[in-house]
C-alpha cells in the first residue's frame, strides 16, 4: 500500500519534516548532501530490518537532536505506522502500528518496501553476505514470516557459538536443543530462499528481455541436509574455528547473464545495474500479484545511471506498478514521467519542486 504522509522527527538532517505523496511516482530532487537518501532510508525503516544503509540506530538520530528519532507513515487505507528509539535508548527500536507497541517483524505483514542504491551496482561481484542479505529481503517481501526464521536461526548460532567457545561450561543438552532450533529455523530459510527463486525466475522468464537483461538465478554454497546432525558432527570443528561453519547463513546468490552465459559479477557496471533493475522490476511484479498490494519502491539516483531509452523504458515499466520513490540532482530527468508528486530538498527541509 504506498504512504500518504510521512512524518520524520529527529531523523538524520532532518528536525522535523512532512511529506505527503500521491500514490505513484514521487520525485525527490536536489543537491548532493541534501538529504534525499535520508528520506528513501526513513521509509525502508518501515519494514522489517536495518534500512536501505544498514545503519546501527544510533547513527540514525540528528547528530543535534536529544538522542532519539522518529520515523511515522499514514498507508492507504488508514493504518498509521511509527518506528525509532529513545533518548534513553538509542541502540533499542521501537514499533507501533495504530498506536499499539508490537514487533519490528509486524512490520512486513502490513508493507514491503524494496530498494536499490548506487552502493548495490556491484552486487554480483561483491561478497556472498551482501547478495545473501539481498536475497532475504526479497523473500520478506513474499513470506513476511521469514524475518523471524532468520531472527531466531541467528540467535541459536549465537548462543551455539558462545557455548562452543567455553567447552567446560557447555551443557550437551542445551547444545542438541539449539543445534535443534536452528536446523528447524535453518531448513525454513533456506526453503523459503529456493522458492522464491523458483518463483522469481519464473517471472524473469515471462518479463519482457528488451529492456533489460534477464537473469538466472540459483542457490550456492549450503544445501539443505539433516543440519542438526551436520552441527552435532562438527562441533569440534566449529569450536576450533570460533563459527559455525555450515548452514544457511553460508548460502549465496548465484546470478547468472542468460543472453552472455556469464556470471552477473564478470559482466560490465552497465549490465550488471540493467541486470539488478531487471531483476527488482519482475520480483516487484511478483509480489504485487502474490500479496495483492504493489511493494513500495525506493530508487536512489537510478534515473543518471541509464542513458534515455533504458531510463524511458524504466519509468514505462514502472507507471501504474504502486509508489515508486526516485531521486536526483537533476528535474530534468524525471521529465518524462507525467503525473507525480514532486518535492525540492534542500537544507534538511522539503517543499514542492
Amino acid at each position: 500500500m504506498p504512504l500518504t504522509r510521512l512524518t520524520l522527527t529527529d531523523f538524520r538532517s532532518y528536525g522535523e519534516a512532512i511529506i505527503e505523496p500521491g500514490p505513484g511516482f514521487v520525485v525527490l530532487t536536489g543537491d548532493n548532501g541534501a538529504g534525499k537518501t535520508n528520506i528513501l532510508e526513513a521509509v525502508s525503516l518501515l519494514a522489517p530490518g536495518r534500512g536501505l544503509r544498514g545503519a546501527a540506530l544510533g547513527e540514525m538520530a540528528r547528530s543535534s537532536g536529544p538522542g532519539g528519532f522518529g520515523v511515522a507513515a499514514r498507508l492507504a487505507g488508514d493504518a498509521d505506522l511509527a518506528t525509532g528509539t529513545l533518548a534513553t535508548a538509542p541502540e533499542r527500536r521501537q514499533v507501533r502500528i495504530n498506536g499499539a507497541p508490537t514487533s519490528v517483524n509486524a512490520l512486513g505483514e502490513r508493507v514491503s518496501v524494496l530498494w536499490l542504491t548506487p552502493a548495490m551496482d556491484r552486487l554480483f561481484a561483491g561478497s556472498a553476505g551482501d547478495r545473501r542479505r539481498f536475497l532475504d529481503r526479497l523473500v520478506l517481501a513474499l513470506e513476511p514470516n521469514h524475518a523471524s526464521h532468520a531472527a531466531r536461526y541467528e540467535a541459536a548460532m549465537r548462543a551455539r557459538n558462545k557455548l562452543l567457545a567455553e567447552p567446560d561450561n557447555a551443557d550437551p543438552a542445551w547444545l542438541a536443543a539449539l543445534e535443534a532450533g536452528m536446523a528447524e529455523h535453518g531448513v525454513a530459510l533456506a526453503e523459503a530462499r529456493a522458492r522464491t527463486i523458483a518463483t522469481l525466475g519464473e517471472a524473469i522468464a515471462a518479463a519482457p528481455a528488451n529492456d533489460f537483461p534477464r537473469a538466472a538465478l540459483s542457490l550456492d554454497g549450503w544445501a539443505a541436509t539433516d543440519l542438526a546432525a551436520r552441527l552435532r558432527a562438527n562441533r569440534g570443528r566449529d569450536a576450533a574455528a570460533g563459527r559455525t561453519i555450515e548452514g544457511p547463513h553460508r548460502q549465496d546468490l548465484a546470478v547468472t547473464h542468460v543472453v552472455k552465459a556469464q556470471p552477473a559479477g564478470r559482466a560490465s557496471t552497465g549490465e550488471q545495474k540493467a541486470l539488478l533493475l531487471g531483476l527488482v522490476l519482475a520480483h516487484a511484479e511478483l509480489v504485487a500479484e502474490r500479496r495483492g498490494m504493489a511493494p513500495i519502491l525506493l530508487l536512489d539516483e537510478v534515473a543518471a545511471h541509464l542513458d534515455p531509452a533504458r531510463r524511458a523504458a524504466l519509468f514505462d515499466r514502472l507507471d501504474g506498478r504502486g509508489q515508486v520513490w526516485m531521486t536526483g540532482t537533476e528535474p530534468a530527468l524525471f521529465k518524462p514521467i507525467g503525473m507525480a508528486s514532486r518535492f525540492n530538498v534542500a537544507d534538511g527541509q522539503v517543499g514542492p519542486a
